[in-house]
């Protein structure tokens, strides 16, 4: 069974820092896209950042210059360092990852979730 374990949420000061960490375990054939997500309380959940298994990446303009996305395709884990932090950032982050477990599947799954508390 895939799963996506997250870690690295907490309390932080505004204009301080965050390191997420994502790793995958299961039978995975290929792992592709790597993304994180996040869900502010009253509100949907947004894509934070995505990188291909090439290492290309995407990042929502409210993180952009702030936010670092990475992947280390031999540990299938995936590194969001999150710097300048502000109120806004405020929310419940998920990892989500697009995996095959044979040359004909393709699939998706999402952790669990970590919370991440900027105070102002």
């Amino acid at each position: 069974q895939v799963q996506l374990v997250e870690s690295g949420g907490g309390l932080v000061q505004a204009g301080g820092f965050l390191r997420l960490s994502c790793a995958a375990s299961g039978t995975i054939f290929i792992l592709h896209d790597m993304g994180w997500y996040r869900q502010a309380p009253g509100k949907q959940r947004e894509l934070v950042a995505t990188i291909t298994s090439g290492g290309t990446t995407n990042y929502a303009d409210s993180v952009k210059g702030r936010f670092t996305i990475s992947r280390d395709n031999a540990k299938k884990a995936s590194i969001l360092q999150m710097n300048s932090l502000k109120p806004e950032d405020t929310a419940v982050y998920y990892c989500h990852a697009r995996y095959s477990t044979t040359r004909t599947t393709y699939l998706e799954i999402w952790g669990q979730g970590t919370l991440v508390t900027v105070s102002s």
